[in-house]
């Protein structure tokens, strides 16, 4: 599968391993394909909601400033994802996982259209802890895209260089990353973001039928 990257926002694969996930529905119509491209951006950086648009997803994400204080508005670049995933949370982290949006990028043409959010494990911004507040390492990326192609409408997310992180000074932490991060790069965030995915596209539907 190769990724819809047309803003170049997508990292190479280096190390550890690589995830792709995507969902794609074709409109027939390009007037058509560009609302739904439109509607389904504006899903995606409405990362509060992402929770409640897939109404079954395995992890719940929170929008936080630069200092790691809550917000309630689409995420923007600086912003923090504070992730709380089943099971038991990170002690850096205050039992969280944390990630830090370090690039949104965007693309127009007349056939194409795409944006791109990428994101990277990062410590707590709550806490002068410097360790990585995640269960991958700082050289592991999530990038979330939705894309139009002329009539068709791709929602996916690249994970990339993903490995578990194992330089917490914490025991227990080191512990957990290894296991929580061995679940998620075999299964547990292909679940959770293709679950994202089809979430992004089945609301777009919904929403055009109505």
């Amino acid at each position: 599968m190769e990724e819809k990257d047309y803003s170049g926002i997508v990292p190479s694969q280096e190390e550890g391993k690589k995830i792709n996930v995507e969902s794609s529905i074709d409109t027939k119509n390009t007037e058509l394909a560009k609302s739904r491209f439109e509607i389904s951006k504006n899903r995606l950086i409405d990362v509060n909601n992402w929770q409640k648009l897939t109404g079954n997803f395995l992890a719940n994400f929170h929008l936080t400033d630069q200092k790691g204080n809550p917000v309630n508005s689409t995420v923007q670049e600086g912003m923090y994802f504070k992730i709380d995933i089943p099971g038991p949370g990170s002690k850096a982290g205050d039992g969280f996982d944390w990630v830090k949006v370090e690039k949104i990028e965007v693309f127009n043409s007349p056939d194409f259209q795409s944006i791109g959010i990428r994101v990277r494990p990062a410590p707590n911004p709550l806490s002068t802890n410097k360790d990585i507040a995640h269960f991958y390492s700082f050289e592991a990326t999530s990038t979330f895209t939705v894309t139009r192609e002329m009539t068709k409408v791709t929602a996916a997310v690249y994970d990339r260089n993903t490995k578990t992180n194992k330089d917490s000074d914490q025991l227990l932490d080191q512990l957990r990353n290894t296991i929580v991060g061995m679940s998620g790069i075999i299964s547990f965030s292909r679940i959770q973001w293709k679950s994202l995915t089809e979430a992004l596209l089945k609301h777009t539907e919904e929403q055009m039928i109505v």
